[in-house]
C-alpha cells in the first residue's frame, strides 16, 4: 500500500500525518517520517502529498491550538479486532478525562497487559487519544512521544495532575 504524507509544525513540534489513496487516515506521529514509519511498518511506500493530507493537517492544527474539540476524519488504521475494540474505547474517553489500563481492561473484559499492548500499537496518536490512558497510580506512563508531550496534550484538554480520572 502507498500512503500519502505531510509534515507540519505545531505548538508541540513537528507532526506528521498519512492517508491512504482514498483519504482514510492511516498514521499520525509527533516527529518526522521515521516516526511515522514506526507507527505503520506494514506500509511499503510513503509519498509526500500536502493536498491529500490537507483536511487532517487542518483539523490537527485546530485541535492543538484549542479551536477544535474532536476530529471528523475517516480512518483506515487496520489492526486486529481486539486492537480496534481498544482503539474505539480510547475514542470514547471524554476530552479532559483519563482512564487507567486497568479501567479499560475491566471495560473490555481483558487484561491490563493486553490493553497496554493494543494502546501501544495505536497508529493514530492524538486522533485516537492514547494520551488519555494513565497508570493505575495516576502517573503519566506509556506514551511513545514522551511524557512531556502527553502532559501538554492532557493539559490542553483541561486535565491536571489533581484531576479525577472520571469525566
Amino acid at each position: 500500500m502507498t500512503a500519502l504524507f505531510s509534515t507540519f509544525e505545531t505548538n508541540l513540534g513537528p507532526f506528521i500525518v498519512a492517508v491512504d489513496p482514498a483519504g482514510g487516515l492511516v498514521a499520525t506521529a509527533f516527529g518526522g517520517l521515521e516516526d511515522l514509519m514506526r507507527q505503520r511498518r506494514d506500509i511499503g511506500d510513503f509519498q509526500p502529498d500536502d493536498r491529500a493530507t490537507e483536511d487532517a493537517r487542518r483539523q490537527i492544527a485546530d485541535y492543538l491550538s484549542g479551536t477544535r474539540a474532536d476530529f471528523k476524519l475517516p480512518t483506515s488504521a487496520g489492526g486486529t479486532a481486539f486492537q480496534q475494540r481498544v482503539w474505539q474505547a480510547l475514542v470514547e474517553i471524554p476530552r479532559g478525562a483519563t482512564r487507567s489500563y486497568g479501567d479499560l481492561a475491566r471495560e473490555l473484559h481483558s487484561s491490563p497487559r493486553a490493553v497496554g499492548r493494543a494502546v501501544g500499537t495505536n497508529p493514530l496518536c492524538l486522533v485516537v487519544p492514547c494520551h488519555r490512558v494513565i497508570g493505575a497510580d495516576g502517573s503519566l506512563t506509556g506514551f511513545a512521544f514522551g511524557v512531556a508531550i502527553k502532559q501538554r496534550l492532557l493539559e490542553l484538554e483541561g486535565w491536571s495532575l489533581t484531576s479525577s480520572s472520571a469525566p
